[in-house]
């Protein structure tokens, strides 16, 4: 019905309405977003999955930490490595800023299981890391 309305308008105004139409960001994600990749990673690394199979699973308090740890330092490594201003960017930028930040994600969500595998001793998470680290949680977490 409303392509109907669109089409019996004058051209020029239908040009107008098609310019207004919304856009979206990919890059940065929103805050919402962030939070559920870390709500993801929690369930990853504390339930049963190909990675607890392998690796071990991580109680859900461990998990959440490294979950958030993994988050915070991926959404970095991505923000940084990208050539951009805060001026925004183009969606084919975008896409490759968000693969580099899902590509860091894999990679230290990976790192973390077999590390604490490696260890044997089931070291928890947060004695593991080094305190840089863990302040830069903390932060992040008054922050949101």
């Amino acid at each position: 019905m409303a392509e109907e309305s669109t089409q019996t308008l004058n051209p020029e105004i239908t040009k107008k309405i098609e310019k207004l139409s919304v856009s979206f960001s990919i890059w940065p994600p929103t805050q919402r977003t962030r939070d559920a990749v870390t709500q993801r990673l929690i369930e990853t690394l504390s339930t049963p999955s190909i990675l607890s199979k392998r690796y071990g699973s991580i109680p859900t308090d461990e998990a959440s930490f490294a979950a958030r740890l993994i988050e915070n330092e991926a959404f970095a490594f991505a923000s940084s490595s990208s050539n951009t201003q805060n001026d925004g960017v183009s969606e084919e930028e975008g896409i490759e800023i968000l693969q580099v930040y899902s590509k860091e994600i894999s990679k230290k969500m990976l790192e973390t299981v077999k590390a604490r595998a490696n260890d044997g001793s089931g070291t928890p998470i947060a004695e593991a890391t080094n305190s840089e680290d863990v302040s830069s949680v903390d932060e992040s977490e008054s922050a949101a």
